[in-house]
Formats: C-alpha cells, sequence, structure tokens
C-alpha cells in the first residue's frame, strides 16, 4: 500500500472548496464521496482510493479478473478460534501480535504486514505455512485478492484469533498504530487504541465456529502473546 493510501487515515479530510466544511472527494470522479464512503483499490499501484457510492458500484464486479481498479468490499466474519500454531507464527517472523494477510494478484502470492510506528511493515511469509494454515481454517480462506485481507489477532492466552475485512480496515490500524504509538513498546494509548478497533470489529462481524476436529484455537505449542504493537 502507498504511502497515499495510508495518509488518508492519519489526516483530516480534504476541503471541497475554498472556506467551505471538510469533505472527502471521490479520488476517480471529484464528486462528494460522503461520509460513509466506499474505497477502490488500485491494483496495480497497490493504493487506496476514496470512491464514491456510483464509482465504488462500477468496479464492484471484476468479470475479468485483470481490472485495473477493484471495489473494496464490507464484508467481516470473525473466527475466535483460528487453528494456528505458535510454530507457524514464529516461522513467518512476526514479532507483535496482530498481523494481516491477503492475495496480491500483481505478485501473485499472499503476502504478509504487520502494523508497526513506521507503517506496514512486511513480513517474510512462507508460503507452505500459509497454506498449511488455510487449510486448517476453510471457512476463513475465501479471501478476495486485492482488497480484502485476514487480520490475525495472537491473544494472551497463546490462541488465536482471525477476522476477515476489507482491505482498507487493516490499513486503519496501521494508522491508529502510527498515531498512537510511543516509546519502546508503544504505551498505554496504543494498547488501548488497538483493543478498542478490535473489540469494533468483533460487533460488527458474523462469527464463524471453529474447524470441525479443532482444538480450540492452536495447532501447535501457545505462549504469551505479549503487547506489542498492531
Amino acid at each position: 500500500m502507498t504511502a497515499t493510501g495510508l495518509r488518508r487515515f492519519r489526516e483530516p479530510p480534504r476541503t471541497g472548496r475554498s472556506g467551505g466544511p471538510p469533505m472527502t472527494l471521490c479520488e476517480l470522479c471529484a464528486a462528494p464521496a460522503g461520509e460513509d464512503h466506499g474505497h477502490v483499490v488500485n491494483v496495480e499501484r497497490r493504493g487506496l482510493m476514496c470512491a464514491c457510492r456510483a464509482c465504488h458500484l462500477l468496479f464492484t464486479r471484476d468479470t475479468t479478473g485483470r481490472a485495473r481498479y477493484r471495489a473494496v468490499p464490507r464484508r467481516y466474519l470473525h473466527a475466535p478460534r483460528f487453528l494456528l500454531g505458535a510454530a507457524d507464527w514464529d516461522e513467518m517472523q512476526i514479532p507483535v501480535r496482530t498481523a494481516f494477510f491477503f492475495r496480491n494478484s500483481a505478485m501473485d502470492r499472499t503476502v504478509a504486514f504487520y502494523p508497526s510506528p513506521a507503517g506496514a511493515t512486511e513480513s517474510l511469509l512462507p508460503l507452505e505455512t500459509w497454506e498449511r494454515v488455510l487449510a486448517a481454517n476453510p471457512a476463513m480462506a475465501d479471501v478476495q485478492p486485492d482488497v480484502e485481507a485476514l487480520l490475525v489477532d495472537r491473544r494472551p492466552d497463546g490462541g488465536f484469533a482471525c477476522h476477515l475485512v476489507p482491505i482498507d480496515a487493516c490499513y486503519e490500524l496501521v494508522g491508529l498504530v502510527r498515531l498512537h504509538w510511543k516509546g519502546f513498546d508503544g504505551g498505554q494509548e496504543a494498547r488501548e487504541a488497538i483493543e478498542g478497533f478490535l473489540s469494533g470489529l468483533r460487533e460488527r462481524s458474523r462469527t464463524v465456529p471453529p474447524a470441525p476436529g479443532g482444538d480450540g484455537g492452536n495447532s501447535g505449542d501457545g505462549g504469551d502473546g505479549g503487547d506489542g504493537g498492531g
């Protein structure tokens, strides 16, 4: 995601006219986008763009799979018991408690990022490990490329929870971490902002039952999730 795409979550809306109240403009047609507007991903540039309702609907359906722009949907799912082992988490080299995973169609592979004070930081993602995780969680595997992501949170008890979310929700979290992070461990303000964000996701999500034969959220060793950023 470009710096321009992330900036919209850290700066006030643009003003539509001189001296008028702040408003967000559609970045495709320059019309007022509205307060509760959607977003469109520029697949080639990895940019997130504000879109009015008409433009968002225009790019909702990708019939070819090769469209330059794709509308970000508003689907929210929550798997409170996500089968993922601590060894797999460590193998993906994620040093904090949350990370998000999405398929980059331009690269034709799944990529992993985690929120940090510097923004969205990419982590090495062993594809075999991630394919194993998805196979263990089939209800969360149907993620639309480029526009949806799996946001995985390591709980303090060592288990994992997962949210299937629009990609813009992930960058909203990244913006919150950048805005509130203080010191080495983020501080209380950042932790409260992260918990508030995750609580909001749970409220708007449809809960997905555990996979058959699941062991309550762990497919490997547990461990203390800590309270690192994101």
